[in-house]
Order: structure tokens, then C-alpha cells, then sequence
């Protein structure tokens, strides 16, 4: 598996695991897919075999009073790449990309019944911090998870 960054021809096949990964009205649009990949505050990683996309994942980040934090807008691996630790080394690198970029801790959002997900993210050291009623379509709720990127600062607390 070979891992990059994001260029702007990769789009129609990032789009296309995003189909193959979520149905209306959980897949996020074409346009603010183009609008995250876009962003210049935000890191974009690609997992391709054989020049075939296999997953992807993006992170942005921002600065907020208490420092710089980034956030895991998705990460997502095409069905039949599952299970071959695609997902793991695209959270390290979002990871890497927000430590890179000076946050010193990355938060996410996960569908409470993903127990695929949550499992990732838990084996990954991100501790649940809280709960959302009606964050995704048709008022599923979310959990929030957080992960402190830096030792220096100790654990992140979102809410």
C-alpha cells in the first residue's frame, strides 16, 4: 500500500469510495467534498494500490484561545480494502498532519452504532468525551472523541 498526499485528479476516485462508503443522506456532497480537500488549513491522505484508491482520510485544524486543534472531517477505505490496517496508518498520518501543523490535539464525531469505527479510534488512544443528539441526518446522534497530540499539554477536553 502507498500512501500521499492528495492532489486535485484524485477527486472523481475520492468520490467515488465516498458513494461505495455512505448512502444519501450521510454522504457528504460533491461540493463540500471539494470545499474540504480544498482548504489550506487541512491535510488530505490517500492509501492507492496499484494506482487504485483505497482509502482515503482528511483533518483540518484551526486556532482557538486555547491553541491550535485539529478535527477528522472523515476517514474512509473502500470495502474491499478493508481490514488490512489502511484505516490505522491513515489516522497516523491525519495525526502527523495535525502535529505538523502545530495542534496539539485532534477530535472527531462517529455514528454511535459504528462499532467498526469506534473500535479504530479507542485501539488508537481517542477517549469518548461526550455525546451529540441529532449531529448526523435523520437526528442520528454522534459520539465526540478526542486524542491530546502533544505531551506537552496533557489530555484534551472537548465540551
Amino acid at each position: 500500500m502507498h500512501y500521499r498526499l492528495y492532489q486535485p485528479a484524485d477527486f472523481a476516485a475520492l468520490y467515488a469510495v465516498e458513494e461505495l462508503c455512505f448512502e444519501p443522506p450521510f454522504r457528504f456532497s460533491r461540493a463540500l467534498m471539494r470545499k474540504l480537500v480544498a482548504n489550506p488549513n487541512s491535510a488530505t491522505w490517500i492509501a492507492e494500490e496499484n494506482s487504485v484508491l483505497a482509502g482515503f482520510a482528511i483533518v483540518d485544524w484551526a486556532t482557538v484561545p486555547k491553541g491550535t486543534i485539529a478535527y477528522i472531517q472523515t476517514i474512509e477505505v473502500h470495502p474491499a480494502s478493508r481490514c488490512r490496517g489502511i484505516a490505522h496508518e491513515l489516522m497516523r498520518l491525519l495525526e502527523d498532519s495535525a502535529r505538523a501543523a502545530g495542534a496539539t490535539a485532534i477530535w472527531l464525531h462517529v455514528d454511535v452504532e459504528n462499532s467498526a469505527a469506534i473500535s479504530l479510534y479507542e485501539d488508537r488512544g481517542y477517549a469518548r468525551k461526550g455525546r451529540e443528539e441529532h449531529f448526523y441526518a435523520r437526528h442520528r446522534p454522534a459520539f465526540v472523541y478526542a486524542k491530546s497530540i502533544s505531551d506537552a499539554l496533557g489530555p484534551f477536553h472537548v465540551m
